[in-house]
């Protein structure tokens, strides 16, 4: 009997315990615990803090340091692991960092014939005393809650779409736009399952990393061979800037000539991968009012949606080598790290945020998580091919997605933004990106046996940001 369960239940008031049940037996919790990217994945969305030194994983003696930006200060934390019993156990301690004291027990139990229990136990105190203790007590608490039980979901959630799909065994998947908010979700998420992930990267290649030049002529993918599987993520962000000739001329190279370029590699390989996952998105559709838009429907018109249909198009030279490809079109990709809902959370937590034009147009959207998980479900599902709506079941209209942000955050949403006014601030921008009404439904991954982890908005939110 381990340590953990020989002590009394935790009450005070700097011990925190909780236990989740978990779908896997203790060795397999324990085995995803161990690979890379499951710090990564165990990091709320909404911290500011990024991993700066990883040591050798959960091993006796491994440091890990993380690095926390709160305004403008930076704050950092140095962990070190010890207590190290595969499959049962590991404890981490704080080295130097925000608390006077912090020691984590993570331990691991099986709980029935394919189940187990997972329990995190934590003894912290307060820096700065009485004192402290007095003016941080209660919001730490909370910060501490609300991680764990996104720890935790996360944890369970991973852990059951990896079991269903073990029997496929590992893959060898290369991914370019891994430094993107989708690209570093997918990463972490693929390497704790078993997979082992090679970045393609546009500068000179170090370990576990392959180059390449999407802006080149042709591309060698012989230092792919062996991959079964590409996610191709890569392409200029399309609001980064207001959109000039110059601009949407980037937009466009970035996505059609790098697409075909990598196909085109992929398919002169001797043997070439199985399977080609490629980013798209539902600006294939246009300005479409309320009309409800499945992977049947026809293309709108628009800047967006010509880039749309000439990316997807790019991919044919991997469709007649026998690759099978599956373009994903995506819709807003949610999580406050970047994208939309990064660029809305200040001006709605000061009580600025409102509607944006009439607020009746629809806005599709998905979160990063599920972003992540219809990349991995598309790579494992031999049935999906050809265009795949990357969106939410339940798309909603702006106001409603304004009205929900608000209730969440516990701000009012009473300044709306006119439609002109957007379009003076963004100009063809706005027309395509806030003010069109794209209402498109994931219908080829319902039928193929996807499960939404957040398949509304409020629960969307609420997860990624701790609420």
């Amino acid at each position: 009997m381990s340590k953990m369960r020989q002590r009394p239940k935790c009450h005070g008031e700097t011990c925190f315990e909780r236990t989740l049940t978990l779908p896997v037996s203790a060795a397999k919790a324990f085995a995803w615990h161990e690979r890379p990217g499951a710090l990564d994945r165990l990091i709320p969305p909404w911290e500011t803090v990024r991993i700066d030194k990883r040591g050798n994983g959960i091993q006796d003696g491994s440091t890990v340091e993380l690095v926390q930006s709160i305004g403008p200060v930076k704050m950092r934390w140095i962990s070190k692991h010890h207590d190290y019993k595969p499959g049962e156990s590991f404890r981490d301690t704080q080295v130097s960092g925000p608390f006077a004291s912090w020691q984590h027990l993570h331990e691991f139990r099986d709980d029935g014939e394919s189940g187990s229990l997972l329990t995190d136990y934590i003894e912290y105190r307060i820096a700065g005393g009485v004192v402290g203790r007095w003016l941080g007590g209660r919001v730490i608490r909370e910060k501490i809650e609300s991680m764990f039980a996104y720890r935790h979901k996360t944890t369970a959630d991973d852990l059951s779409v990896h079991t269903k799909h073990q029997g496929q065994g590992s893959m060898d998947i290369a991914i370019t736009g891994t430094g993107g908010l989708v690209g570093s979700t997918i990463v972490p998420l693929l390497t704790t399952g078993g997979h082992t992930v090679t970045r393609m990267v546009r500068r000179d290649s170090r370990e576990g990393e392959v180059s390449w030049d999407p802006t080149a002529s042709s591309f060698d993918a012989t230092a792919l061979d062996g991959v079964e599987a590409v996610v191709h993520l890569a392409g200029e962000n399309i609001a980064s800037t207001r959109w000039s000739s110059a601009v949407k001329d980037r937009i466009r190279q970035s996505r059609v000539q790098g697409t075909r370029v990598l196909s085109e590699g992929l398919a002169r390989m001797p043997r070439p991968p199985k399977v080609l996952v490629s980013a798209s998105a539902i600006g294939f559709y246009g300005e479409r009012g309320d009309e409800i838009l499945d992977e049947e429907s026809v293309a709108g018109a628009g800047f967006l949606a010509n880039v749309v249909q000439e990316w997807e198009s790019a991919t044919q030279p991997a469709v007649e080598a026998g690759i099978r490809v599956a373009n994903l079109r995506f819709g807003v990709v949610l999580s406050p790290r970047d994208g939309a809902l990064a660029k809305m959370l200040t001006p709605f937590k000061m009580g600025d945020g409102g509607h944006v034009g009439s607020g009746q147009q629809y806005w599709s959207w998905i979160s990063v998580d599920d972003a992540a998980g219809a990349i991995h479900h598309a790579v494992m599902t031999e049935s999906l091919h050809g265009p795949v709506n990357a969106v939410s079941p339940n798309p909603v209209t702006n106001a409603e997605f304004t009205k929900t942000l608000g209730r969440v955050l516990r701000r009012p949403t009473v300044v709306p933004l006119p439609a002109f006014a957007a379009r003076l601030a963004l100009g063809e921008m706005a027309n395509e990106l806030l003010l069109a009404s794209t209402r498109a439904r994931p219908s080829k991954l319902a039928e193929s046996g996807y499960e939404f982890r957040q398949p509304t908005l409020d629960a969307a939110l609420r997860h990624l940001m701790g609420h």
